[in-house]
């Protein structure tokens, strides 16, 4: 309780120092600090749903999940994960909830018609990244390597067309993230915990987010990326590895910052350290499967590293060079706060009391290794906030990140409490708030 009193303090002190600055000096460009979006309390057509789910989930989701066989646990988080992102984006209806929210003048729909000519385009990609260049990206598609919006140019082209499939599709995607962390928790730390954190990683209050945001369907592809690792360190087929370095490739050509997930990949290669000294020939085909991506993308012509330099200078140019690192720095994690929920709060001061052996009774194995990896995760995000690249925003840029903090739940007592709080973070958030995504 002492943690998520805590977390409750730094939410409040960056509401509160937040709205001071925000009202002063116009700084933080964003208009509910420390959340983009604005004070707009409603309900909607989703409102019933999301409330049934959430009551559902709460009630049922830790017997069910313990109950369940395996596989069908797996598509049983994925379709309530479904259900929970899409109730809760339609709270703000289908058109402002799903169909628009890629297609603002920021996001990567708006030049769909200029790809006409993929590789023409991706060899001129960086030719159009700084903010006074010709022609210049809109700004979800100048921050990002080409292949996230070479996602939806592709979508295009299938006949998905338009805001709602790709709203369809960030959502769908992204639901299956949660099952993803659900097989690397139980090939590194045993099924017991894996059951033990499912119902948290549905209920995520990062589900607001999760609904239409293309970072969603990032943290698929990372969350992917990382349960392959695990199948394939833990005896499994070597086709694991190569797809894992696949989707590891894919990772870092849609998101510059997602090469922070190379920490989330050492401590999975750490954690299954002796199926990899008995059998390192793993490494081959992991290695083959990461470098597909970068070789075919610098193949057509587009040089990462001087995308990401000129996206650092643009960051500069713009809000990023305004924005005050000595309150986003700790203003971040209260983001953090709001999109993993208490219960994560909570769970993290338990994993680490693991990790430190001060927790009481015997830690078993399992456990320590549960702890392990979500230590990695926050990590990762911690060397994101420090970074000064990640001011703001952090509620959509750092969800592939937060997942890897949920199954911290699973060291949890009385689940049902701790989920309802989890739901009741979500509800009030997405009826109280206009959010930006």
């Amino acid at each position: 309780m002492y943690a998520a009193a805590a977390a409750v303090l730094l939410v409040t002190a960056a509401v509160l120092i937040g709205r001071h600055i925000q009202a002063t000096d116009r700084t933080l460009f964003v208009g509910w600090p420390p959340l983009v979006g604005r004070w707009d309390p409603h309900v909607g057509p989703g409102t019933p749903a999301a409330v049934l789910v959430a009551v559902a989930a709460v009630a049922y989701g830790p017997a069910v999940a313990a109950r369940l066989p395996w596989r069908a646990l797996l598509a049983a988080a994925w379709g309530t994960a479904m259900a929970w992102i899409f109730s809760l984006a339609l709270i703000d209806g289908w058109h402002r909830g799903i169909a628009v929210r890629l297609t603002t003048r920021f996001e990567y729909l708006q030049v769909i018609d200029r790809w006409h000519d993929i590789p023409a385009t991706l060899r001129d990609f960086t030719a159009h990244i700084l903010i006074d260049s010709p022609d210049n990206w809109p700004a979800h598609v100048a921050g990002h390597p080409p292949a996230a919006t070479l996602t939806f140019v592709l979508l295009d082209r299938v006949g998905l067309r338009g805001g709602g499939w790709a709203g369809v599709w960030c959502v769908t995607v992204g639901a299956t993230a949660c099952v993803a962390v659900l097989v690397a928790v139980r090939a590194l730390a045993g099924e017991r915990l894996a059951r033990r954190s499912a119902p948290f990683l549905v209920l995520a209050p990062a589900a607001v987010w999760l609904g239409t945001s293309a970072d969603a369907y990032f943290a698929a592809v990372a969350a992917w990326a990382v349960a392959l690792l695990a199948l394939a360190v833990t005896g499994r087929s070597l086709w694991w590895a190569a797809g894992s370095g696949l989707l590891f490739g894919l990772t870092c050509y849609l998101s510059y910052g997602l090469t922070l997930f190379a920490v989330t990949g050492a401590a999975v290669l750490l954690l299954g350290r002796r199926r990899v000294r008995e059998r390192p020939v793993l490494l081959v085909p992991l290695l083959a499967g990461l470098a597909v991506v970068p070789v075919a993308f610098t193949a057509a012509g587009f040089d990462w590293w001087e995308a990401y330099h000129l996206l650092v200078t643009r960051y500069y140019q713009g809000a990023g060079g305004v924005r005050p690192y000595g309150y986003w720095v700790w203003a971040n994690l209260a983001c953090t706060v709001l999109i993993t929920g208490l219960a994560t709060a909570a769970g993290l001061r338990r994993a680490g009391g693991v990790l430190i052996g001060r927790r009481g009774g015997a830690v078993t194995g399992e456990e320590f290794r549960l702890a392990l990896l979500v230590a990695a995760g926050l990590l990762a995000l911690l060397v994101a906030d420090l970074s000064g690249m990640s001011k703001a925003e952090t509620e959509r840029i750092w969800l592939p990140l937060v997942l890897w903090l949920l199954p911290a739940c699973a060291f949890l007592g009385r689940p049902r409490a701790w989920l309802a709080a989890q739901a009741l973070t979500a509800l009030l958030l997405n009826h109280l708030l206009a959010t930006g995504w």
